[in-house]
């Protein structure tokens, strides 16, 4: 029952986030600040009540690993879910990620005493994310009466859209372009970025697995972050390296079956020898488009049936 309280904040704000930031998508890491902080800053001190009442004998170190821990779990799956098979609930499941990254740094915030609905905390997640610089010039920028920079509304709706895409990406930590990687790391990332995307067009859960170890890793990064912010140091307790999260193996296993569905189809309508209108390709684009909806729509409605 606690994992379901925990995870219903970010996915039923979700939409209304993605609503707000589309009026403004140039401003997306403020509206994000400031929405999170009116909408789960005040739930993260009684999470973290209930997490304490839960585990009486952790201290605060043990308490904000636990606090890590499940955060990157929750985004991790938020991950898989933007690695679902419809490209047009992306922006839902970016928002939906954002939020759970946020909210896990408020309470990281609360577990070292800090007041997670101090306008202070907005300022902080910004220079936390690496928007801005120091918290005085976050703290300008969030100013309602401030100058705000351009919204691009002019350009139409799809092409806002795509800007606030890839504005959620890099906000994310999803796309890092100056991490210091070589050329041909970087020709590589895009090189599998391309290779993954092509193959999810027939087998569109193999996104699960990829996007689910970007936001591993991109929380990892932001939860170390914000330990430091508050801390002082990074936190031993933290797990490093390669290791088999639950969240990851499922959604190995379902880009798997992904896979091999299309693949047992196109076995069949090859052996068989059907043809339509005097081809096969028609029978192939046909299977192959119903087997994606099938396994897409079958992985989907689990997904929200866990839910409900």
């Amino acid at each position: 029952m606690r994992k379901r309280t925990r995870a219903a904040p970010a996915a039923g704000l979700a939409g209304s986030l993605l609503k707000e930031v589309l009026a403004e998508p140039g401003r997306l890491p403020e509206s994000l600040a400031s929405f999170a902080l009116r909408h789960l800053g005040p739930g993260a001190g009684p999470t973290v009540a209930r997490l304490r009442e839960a585990h009486p004998e952790a201290d605060a170190a043990a308490l904000r690993a636990l606090v890590v821990t499940r955060g990157r779990r929750s985004v991790t799956a938020e991950g898989a879910f933007v690695g679902g098979p419809f490209l047009l609930l992306i922006p839902v499941a970016f928002c939906g990620a954002l939020l759970t990254q946020v909210r896990t740094v408020l309470e990281i915030a609360v577990v070292e005493g800090w007041d997670s609905t101090d306008p202070q905390r907005a300022a902080e997640l910004l220079v936390l994310q690496g928007v801005y610089g120091d918290t005085e010039t976050a703290r300008a920028a969030l100013d309602p009466a401030g100058t705000r920079p351009g919204t691009g509304g002019g350009r139409g709706r799809v092409a806002a859209l795509q800007d606030l895409i890839t504005r959620m990406a890099r906000l994310l930590g999803l796309v890092t372009p100056d991490d210091g990687a070589g050329r041909w790391v970087r020709i590589g990332r895009w090189a599998l970025l391309g290779a993954v995307f092509l193959v999810g067009l027939v087998a569109p859960l193999v996104w699960l697995p990829y996007m689910a170890t970007g936001y591993y890793r991109a929380t990892t990064r932001l939860t170390d972050r914000a330990t430091v912010y508050y801390v002082g140091s990074p936190d031993p307790r933290s797990p490093r390296g390669v290791r088999l999260d639950p969240v990851m193996a499922r959604a190995g296993l379902r880009a798997v079956g992904s896979v091999l569905l299309p693949t047992v189809a196109i076995f069949l309508v090859v052996v068989t020898d059907i043809h339509i209108a005097g081809g096969r390709w028609p029978v192939l684009g046909i299977v192959l488009t119903t087997s994606c909806l099938v396994s897409g729509g079958w992985w989907l409605w689990r997904h929200h049936k866990r839910r409900s």
